[in-house]
């Protein structure tokens, strides 16, 4: 890239450059442009003016306190009207610099201060013209200097340097800017020493050394600002200005390219001395910086690759490098003037960002496209979904904790008999039951893993993470149980028994992925955790209890919700117990006196004291607005059957389940 430096891609950076460079802060300088322009024909006549004319504004101009004139109307004839003269004695009383043209032929002889030239074997690297063009003799000699007014586009059209020197005829002629200074100096000539790179060195004696690259050239600094007038409306009062004066009126010249826009010769002047006086010095090694370009593209692009794979990682890198690449290159030119192409490193890092997720876009397509047909035949559409957003998280699996959620449907029976042979109306129904303990689980983000008949299985915490899934687990089951309320009140309407649901709750480690035989596989979870969670659920009904929550999901949730511990149980196949607990909503106030009252009951279970804890048990009925009744009926066939029992002193209170 950095050899063949394409069209399109200098044409970026030269304007992002020039985006660079038009948007400093403008810094005043005492310098004038001074503008022939459509109301100075209209008052002198005809252009080219006499030289007479032009003398009269010469004076006009160090009458209102000019401090240097700089005239940039090339006089290569004689005037037609014969006042050269007049002129000529004008700029003897008034110091002007004159400018020249570099052309195909030599015209005139211009006036030249001459160079001091170190290593003159060099000079075939400044930049040539062929020719010069002058001002006729009578005029040139009058003046104090005269300098070059050509300048260089870059590869768009647009002038952004300028050469400080040209060579021709072996001979070194200065530009504008480099005479104007030399005069302003005082110095007899201007002094150069060559390299076999180009121009090492560039001074005016008495001003100093002069920053350019190695052909001479100078970035024009459009913040270094001028103040432009009217050759018919000029200031009282200069104040020593440098003035530049040059033509602007239609059909007299044509503009200048700039960074800045249509501009005139004598405006790039005026910039371009502020810019070398003030020492405002615009520096890009292009060799330097292109390799170190280009080591940047290669590495950023590299890690933009690599990184794709982890989509939000990969985009915000994608994002802060491009970012940080713009804003590095701001701040290098703003502190620094340095310039460093952060736009064509930015739009090719783009095209390799695009290019990259446009890959990963159709990769990620075609594995959706394939799970979807692999899962959708059996699998529910939330598993789907999960598997087409990330198929790697469920093909890895995981191992992590989750709070598993066992459902099952009561009272199906007198549902069923109460549709007889309609088994379409049924199965809408169910279907609407379903539908209706589905909605709390997918509203708290928990992954249905399966259905089975009428019983439910979900769980909170995987694949998507939630760091306080107890406590949404507790609260999901809470509301699928007002959701069959809302469904009883519908279905009760159509002359439909109610039914209800028991749900059990457990929190421990699981692990979950994609299971199965290669043939048929789904989202599963498994782990002793899970099997506890079914256990709990099954003992709903023997308790007497729609909700029934293990001791993990207790200890993370105790003061979230409003529990009564009701057994420490070891389900069928365990020796170690648990607590097993049920948790109300809409609390009432005497709800806490009550609950006293309930754990003094539990403590009096626990010290072997049954026929007292059994009389506690008919007083609690109908405490907890009722809702504990049917657990405090079984808790007595409890007590009177432990009382029947040769237990120990030191028994640990564990009731131990012989069935699931």
């Amino acid at each position: 890239m950095f050899y063949s430096n394409p069209t399109l891609i200098e044409s970026l950076r030269l304007r992002y450059f020039d985006q660079l460079i038009v948007n400093q802060p403008q810094n005043p300088n005492n310098i004038y442009a001074v503008n022939i322009d459509e109301s100075a024909i209209t008052e002198h006549g005809q252009w080219p003016f006499s030289s007479d004319v032009y003398a009269s504004m010469i004076e006009e101009l160090y009458a209102r306190g000019a401090g240097l004139v700089i005239w940039n109307v090339l006089m290569a004839e004689e005037d037609r009207a014969g006042e050269d003269l007049a002129l000529s004695l004008t700029m003897y009383d008034n110091p002007v610099i004159l400018t020249l043209l570099g052309s195909t032929e030599n015209k005139n002889e211009a006036i030249n201060p001459g160079a001091a030239v170190i290593n003159s074997e060099y000079s075939d690297l400044i930049p040539h013209v062929d020719g010069i063009i002058a001002n006729v003799p009578e005029i040139e000699n009058s003046a104090v200097g005269s300098g070059i007014i050509n300048t260089y586009p870059e590869i768009d059209g647009v002038t952004r340097r300028v050469p400080l020197v040209f060579e021709s005829g072996d001979i070194l002629y200065p530009n504008v800017t480099l005479e104007t200074l030399r005069v302003l100096a005082n110095d007899p000539s201007f002094q150069i020493k060559l390299s076999p790179l180009g121009i090492d060195k560039l001074r005016i004696p008495q001003f100093g050394v002069i920053q350019t690259n190695e052909v001479g050239e100078v970035w024009i600094d459009w913040s270094q600002g001028y103040i432009s007038e009217s050759i018919t409306d000029l200031p009282d009062d200069f104040r020593g200005a440098i003035v530049f004066v040059g033509p602007t009126a239609p059909g007299i010249t044509q503009p200048i390219a700039s960074a800045k826009g249509s501009v005139f010769a004598h405006e790039i002047q005026a910039s371009m001395l502020a810019t070398v006086f003030n020492e405002s010095n615009i520096t890009r090694h292009p060799d330097a910086k292109a390799w170190a370009e280009l080591a940047t593209l290669v590495i950023l692009g590299t890690l933009i690759i690599l990184l794709a794979t982890w989509t939000y990682f990969g985009l915000a890198f994608f994002v802060v490098s491009i970012g940080g690449l713009i804003g590095g290159s701001i701040y290098a030119f703003s502190e620094y003037n340095l310039l460093v192409d952060g736009a064509t490193i930015s739009a090719l890092l783009l095209l390799v960002g695009l290019v990259r997720y446009m890959v990963k876009f159709v990769d990620e397509f075609l594995q959706k496209q394939e799970i979807k047909k692999q899962f959708a035949g059996y699998a529910s559409a939330e598993v789907v979904r999960i598997l087409q957003e990330n198929p790697a998280l469920v093909k890895q699996g995981v191992k992590k904790e989750v709070s598993i959620v066992f459902s099952d449907l009561r009272g199906f029976t007198p549902l069923g008999e109460s549709f007889g042979d309609d088994v379409a109306g049924l199965t809408k129904v169910m279907n609407g039951y379903m539908d209706a303990i589905t909605h709390p689980i997918i509203d708290s983000n928990g992954m249905v893993i399966k259905y089975i008949g009428d019983a439910s299985m979900h769980i909170h915490n995987a694949p998507l993470d939630d760091p306080n899934h107890a406590k949404t687990a507790v609260q999901c089951g809470l509301d699928m149980l007002k959701q069959v309320e809302v469904f009883n009140d519908k279905i009760t309407k159509e002359g439909r028994p109610p039914v209800g649901m028991g749900a059990g709750i457990n929190t421990g480690l699981g692990y979950i992925g994609e299971m199965g035989s290669t043939a048929r596989h789904s989202y599963d979870v498994l782990g002793d955790s899970v099997s506890t969670a079914a256990r709990i659920e099954s003992k709903c009904k023997e308790y007497g209890m729609v909700l029934l929550i293990g001791s993990a999901t207790y200890e993370q949730t105790k003061d979230d919700f409003f529990y009564l511990k009701l057994d420490d149980l070891a389900v069928k196949g365990k020796t170690i117990g648990i607590g097993i607990y049920t948790v109300l909503d809409d609390i009432k106030p005497h709800f806490r006196v009550s609950l006293r009252y309930h754990n003094e009951m539990r403590e009096a279970y626990l010290d072997q004291r049954f026929e007292e804890a059994m009389d506690m048990c008919e007083k609690l009925k109908g405490q907890f607005d009722g809702k504990m009744d049917g657990y405090y009926d079984m808790w007595i066939e409890r007590c009177d059957y432990m009382s029947t029992q040769d237990l120990e002193d030191d028994w640990d209170g564990i009731f131990r389940a012989t069935t699931k």
